[in-house]
């Protein structure tokens, strides 16, 4: 940064690199619009205000110039894209900067996994901060492809990027005291990190232990009260709207003028289909402009708080000295990018990357299925309690219901009944060759035939699958461990549709337009089958999660996640 350079364009004595003139700047510090022209030079906004001399002038039109995006919190696994076709699906929407745990790649890879992905993300025009993954495994009820201890995570807090801990979602650990989970915690603070939350429903003295140990952040809330709880006790609340976390409307009237600054938008989890048709960040802020949040205070949510909440120094606002990361919108309400600009130069217009993403992967992240064979009637379920804890699918949601159900049975086994809508669910482990195999019976995916299947199963990702008949859910798993990782849709044990995620069983090396027509397809296949929900694959990576409330599936049981503890279904 040529800092004399960059002063002396600021006062007018020389030219800047570029001018985008004729603009009206969205200020996220006073919450007001200012026509003027912005001065750019190496990468840095200089000044707004009047000026005219520049080596390129790029005229705005009266359109709206906005910082760039960030997303306080995302797994950009989910989108199912490798890094740099993740870059080019999220850039032209806006999205200039996020922030991750890779928690997903790393469950999978551990460290190594971790250090493939942020290699690879600092080829593309997307700022990627990074959180060292604090759960892996998110818990001791499953079985994960790596285990991070305290020691490691402070190895890895050393990484350039690496600016904290990512969500803590072993709440029981921080309220009773584990020594391990604390010591991980305590790193983080000794380097001056930010220690992102994870503590869906917790409230009253135990919120206030969990707050103690220093962690300020939570994106889990799907109620107003609960929200409210925690952001009166220091929480800054991170208000989600992803492929199957629907939170915004429940939760934007918590934003007012005396809590905004403790609010960010984010999308934690959204597929790279959602990310093409609706969008990424610019969704969630378009959202909110919708259902009535003032335009730029949704701006300020999705900018320079959290910029400001992970100290992110010269970004998130269009001012002297900031990096200009910028987008112009011809209209505020409908927020679409019309032009996106990292560091001052053009990368996206019209909603289109104007930059590629030529990438490889290593071999260690991509032979990563390790299944212990075994034959269909490992899926049955003996016809033995009565009545049968069932998942309940929340639609727009990742935490889950449960009812208590007289299931039908066949061969002294329990079988799914489709007229009730109770498909069998089976998560089969594909990590170290246990040979673990969980099954239990889940209501709110409709299938009326054939199954679905998938290697994006949060937390440990291993191979998850609904169906109506084990001959279906058998041969999804077949399929899945041929393409070493992937989603899948059978029915009459063939396969209909797939999509190969063959780097770590979660991403897929296509351009992004091959990997969204083909997630499409599946999600239609799906929808052919019987399935109701808008999104089945986003929804079914979330059905084996022991952390969020309140009945699971893991490789080693069915969970009750209130109690932290397996329910014993006779099997």
């Amino acid at each position: 940064m040529n800092l004399a350079g960059l002063i002396t364009v600021a006062r007018g004595l020389a030219p800047a690199d570029l001018i985008i003139k004729n603009s009206r700047v969205i200020n996220v510090f006073n919450g007001e619009i200012e026509r003027g022209d912005v001065a750019i030079y190496q990468g840095y906004i200089a000044g707004i205000g009047e000026y005219s001399d520049a080596t390129n002038v790029i005229d705005a039109k009266g359109g709206y110039l906005a910082p760039g995006l960030i997303d306080g919190h995302v797994h950009p696994e989910s989108s199912y894209l490798s890094p740099g076709q993740y870059a080019r699906a999220v850039v032209p929407k806006g999205t200039t900067a996020i922030i991750t745990d890779l928690h997903e790649v790393t469950n999978v890879g551990g460290l190594p996994g971790m250090r493939y992905y942020m290699e690879a993300a600092r080829k593309t025009p997307l700022d990627v901060f990074f959180m060292a993954p604090s759960c892996v495994p998110c818990s001791p009820l499953e079985t994960s492809g790596a285990e991070l201890t305290a020691k490691d995570l402070k190895k890895a807090m050393r990484w350039n990027s690496v600016i904290g801990l990512g969500e803590m979602m072993n709440f029981p650990g921080i309220i009773f005291g584990d020594e391990d989970i604390l010591a991980k915690v305590s790193s983080a603070h000794e380097m001056g990190g930010r220690v992102d939350g994870h503590a869906p429903g917790l409230s009253g003295k135990d919120l206030q232990g969990y707050l103690a140990a220093g962690i300020y952040s939570d994106h889990e809330c799907v109620h107003l009260a609960e929200a409210r709880g925690k952001l009166a006790r220091g929480m800054y609340i991170m208000i989600r709207e992803g492929s199957s976390e629907k939170n915004l409307e429940d939760l934007l009237s918590l934003v007012t003028d005396k809590t905004y600054p403790r609010c960010l938008l984010v999308v934690d989890d959204r597929t790279c289909l959602d990310i093409q048709s609706d969008g990424d960040m610019d969704a969630v802020v378009r959202k909110a402009i919708q259902l009535g949040l003032d335009e730029v205070r949704a701006v300020q949510l999705a900018t320079i708080n959290p910029a400001l909440y992970f100290g992110l120094k010269r970004r998130g606002a269009v001012a002297p000295g900031y990096i200009a990361d910028l987008l112009l919108i011809e209209d505020l309400k409908d927020f679409r990018a019309a032009k996106v600009f990292k560091g001052g130069k053009l990368v996206a217009e019209e909603g289109k990357p104007l930059f590629s993403a030529r990438e490889s992967y290593p071999e260690y992240i991509a032979h990563t299925l390790n299944v212990k064979p075994f034959d269909i009637s490992s899926l049955a379920v003996p016809s033995k309690l009565d009545p049968f804890p069932v998942i309940e699918v929340i639609p727009g949601q990742i935490v889950t219901g449960q009812s208590n159900e007289s299931l039908h049975t066949k061969d002294g086994s329990f079988v799914s009944d489709i007229s009730r809508d109770i498909l069998k669910i089976v998560v089969v482990e594909r990590h170290k060759g246990t040979g673990n195999i969980g099954v239990a019976f889940i209501k709110g995916f409709g299938l009326k035939r054939g199954a679905i299947g998938s290697t994006v199963a949060h937390d440990s990702h291993n191979i998850v699958v609904v169906g109506a008949s084990d001959r279906d859910i058998y041969a999804a798993v077949q399929e899945i461990i041929r393409l070493e990782g992937g989603l899948v849709v059978t029915s009459d044990s063939k396969v209909i549709e797939s999509l190969a995620l063959p780097i770590a069983g979660l991403l897929s090396p296509q351009p992004l337009e091959e990997a969204a027509a083909k997630l499409d397809k599946l999600q239609k296949a799906a929808a052919e089958l019987g399935c109701s929900l808008p999104s089945p694959f986003a929804t079914l990576s979330f059905m084996a999660l022991p952390v969020i409330p309140s009945l699971k599936l893991t490789d080693r049981g069915l969970v009750d996640v209130n109690k932290f503890e397996f329910v014993d279904i006779g099997r």
